[in-house]
């Protein structure tokens, strides 16, 4: 076996080995990304965004983007790496190959007289009578004398000629990659290695396994709360107002876990003065209002106070210790949000159905506080039926500059944002009194609001028409277009202190019924996802249906085309309910914009069923099934769903109303609006063309 020397570098060289195997590979790779990769500026230029500070690139902030979790990771290793090198380096030069001249100091073919003149020379320096260190005793003896009698002893020299060593030929040597400590086991150092191993073999993993497994009980994997999804379950409800949605979301454990001190109680009473006519209280009985106010949970008061604060633009008077709670809050709030709005599209009656009318306001409620607009703010006014919500979301607009641009007959957003761009300009700056600079803020804005297309098509694999029990499949090719060319980008947002990315959700549904029928996520930030996605859901159903290779390919070429140019394919699948005619809609809803949602008509035609057999949800994975389109709707149905589409704003609904809904239609389904404040239609006579 090899001596503890060898066989500690040997451990060195396979742990070199092992690091170095994954880590230059990895290295290059994140060099070669890093400079071959675009970036583009997908976040808010605007002057209040940049004031903001959110995307400010100072010295700290790259300082902070480079040092990730996995840049100091591949540096440590580096730093290792080059330590090991270092290391093995050192222990190599000191286990030298025996060379006998060397040792004693002398050039090859140095005479007799020569050898035994150098070797008196060292024993006085190294023998053990004349030096006392052991040392120099082991160097004298296993060098030295064996160099001297290499070159002087007849039968060694002819050994060191012949094998290398004065000792004639040497055993196979085997070296075993381990540290000399773990091949000297015996009394301290085997009961340090023991600990060792038990330390890093057990009781490490056992304290990792007991972390997670008490993180993930509490947590989902959204590090949403477990209870704060039970909560949600419980307390949305299918009659849910817009306005009532609020009282649901700050019911989340992450809120109510939220301390409240005593400290908080005088400007939570300033910030109540100050948003109280965001609270819905009944200002006829404004001291009984007030004091049901106070008497709720101290964290529900607190966390709704912050919000309100937050929506109305008051968060800037915050003291200190609120503040740090109001960013808490903000920080959590997307996510909590999406949790909501799962629970909103749950299935929930016997049709596997989700709910509408909760759906949307959730959705209303997340662009407000992305925005920082108050709900109050999408009440119609006037002419303006779908407020003045997503007027305030622009830079420098306030209440009397939309006074002012409505005296010029521009009563709605979209028509605002359909302007050419001087019109607009000279609008802004002669009639509005903002300088240059401040109208360009605004059309900075103006290019980052996307306009989405929804393009809607029902079909059925090998089959036509639609009958009763089919599995129907939902394509649907979702399109966002930007002015300034971008697909993806972060939201004008200068009041959330956070980053936020823009996600749509993908409603189908049935407004008079106030059921969702399918509802998806879309996020346009992921290009390469989208086309893996697409191309395989492409392939998947031209497969099942026979197509040829050749008509394969150029319809994932296709579909590869369309998602580079900013669209992005949602599909699903649903059994078709009984005999019928059913008027849905198609609803694509933004968490972060106001007045960039859109819904288009769908009319689904379910025949009688007369092929043989019944399909049922489980017919998925066991062949293909088919349905269909009807393209168009008919001119009766389209007055029924204009005369839905009257209706009176959700946030200006009276609780006397509701209270006589509630008694009058328990049970009943609820005639959920297709029309809502901030929406953008975009109604289509029919489901989109076929794909």
């Amino acid at each position: 076996m090899a001596n503890p020397d060898e066989n500690s570098s040997l451990f060195l060289i396979f742990i070199l080995t092992m690091l170095a195997l994954p880590l230059v590979p990895y290295t290059i790779l994140r060099l070669v990304r890093s400079v071959t990769e675009k970036k583009k500026t997908i976040h808010c230029r605007c002057s209040e965004c940049a004031h903001s500070g959110k995307y400010r690139k100072s010295i700290f902030k790259r300082i902070s983007n480079f040092s990730t979790c996995t840049n100091l990771t591949i540096l440590l290793l580096w730093v290792v790496m080059v330590i090991l090198i270092y290391y093995i380096k050192l222990l190599s030069r000191e286990s030298q190959p025996f060379e006998p001249f060397s040792i004693l100091g002398l050039e090859p073919g140095a005479s007799e007289s020569e050898i035994k003149k150098s070797y008196r020379r060292l024993s006085v320096l190294y023998h053990p009578d004349k030096n006392p260190d052991p040392e120099a005793h082991k160097y004298f003896v296993e060098f030295i004398a064996k160099a001297y009698q290499a070159l002087t002893d007849p039968v060694s020299r002819e050994n060191y000629e012949k094998y290398g060593h004065p000792d004639g030929r040497q055993g196979f040597q085997m070296g075993i990659a381990l540290p000399q400590f773990l091949l000297n086991i015996d009394g301290a150092s085997g009961g340090i290695l023991l600990l060792g191993i038990v330390g890093i073999c057990i009781l490490l993993p056992l304290m990792i396994a007991v972390i997670y497994l008490s993180r993930s009980s509490k947590y989902t994997g959204n590090y949403v709360m477990h209870h704060t999804l039970y909560t949600y379950f419980n307390c949305i409800k299918p009659s849910l107002a817009p306005n009532k949605v609020m009282e649901v979301f700050i019911k989340a454990q992450e809120y109510m876990e939220m301390p409240v001190l005593r400290t908080d109680e005088e400007p939570l009473q300033k910030l109540f003065v100050a948003v109280r006519s965001e609270l819905n209280l009944d200002m006829k009985n404004i001291r009984t209002e007030q004091a049901k106010f106070w008497k709720q949970h101290p964290p529900l008061v607190k966390m709704e106070l912050l919000i309100q604060a937050h929506l109305t633009r008051e968060s800037l008077d915050l003291p200190p210790a609120l503040l740090k709670d109001y960013k808490h809050m903000l920080e959590l709030a997307p996510r909590l949000l999406e949790e909501l709005m799962k629970m909103a599209v749950l299935p929930r009656n016997a049709h596997g159905h989700g709910w509408l009318r909760p759906a949307i306001g959730v959705m209303e409620l997340s662009q407000s506080i992305i925005q920082a607009v108050p709900l109050s703010a999408r009440k119609s006014v006037g002419a303006n039926s779908e407020g003045s919500a997503a007027f305030l979301q622009l830079p420098h607009f306030n209440e009397s500059t939309i006074k002012k641009i409505s005296r010029k007959k521009i009563r709605t957003f979209q028509e605002f944002r359909e302007m050419s761009a001087s019109d607009r300009a000279e609008l802004l700056t002669q009639t509005v009194g903002l300088s240059p600079a401040e109208s360009q803020d605004v059309e900075l804005v103006l290019e980052m609001i996307p306009t989405v297309t929804v393009e809607v098509t029902c079909e059925t694999e090998g089959e036509e028409g639609i009958q009763e029990g089919d599995v129907v499949t939902m394509y649907a090719w979702v399109s966002a277009h930007r002015a300034n060319g971008l697909t993806g980008a972060h939201p004008h947002a200068p009041y959330f202190p956070f980053q936020k990315e823009e996600n749509f959700w993908l409603l189908l549904a049935d407004s008079t019924a106030n059921s969702v029928w399918l509802s998806q996520k879309v996020s346009f930030m992921d290009e390469a996802t989208a086309i893996t996605a697409a191309s395989k859901a492409i392939q998947d159903t031209k497969e099942a249906l026979g197509a040829t290779v050749k008509e394969i390919n150029l319809a994932v070429r296709e579909a590869i085309e369309k998602v580079k140019s900013g669209s992005r394919l949602i599909m699903g699948k649903f059994q078709a309910p009984g005999e019928g005619t059913y008027a849905l809609t198609s609803y694509c809803l933004c968490d972060t914009w106001i007045g960039c949602d859109t819904k288009s008509n769908v009319k689904l035609k379910v025949m009688k069923r007369s092929r043989a057999g019944t399909r049922s949800a489980y017919a998925l994975e066991e062949g293909p099934v088919a349905t269909v389109a009807e393209e168009g709707i008919e001119e009766e149905e389209e007055e029924e769903e204009e005369d839905l589409d009257d209706y009176e704003s959700e946030y200006s609904e009276d609780e006397e109303e509701e209270e006589k809904n509630s008694k009058k239609g328990k049970g009943k389904a609820v005639n959920g609006s297709v029309n809502r404040k901030g929406e953008t239609q975009s109604e289509s006579d029919g489901s989109g063309t076929e794909e």
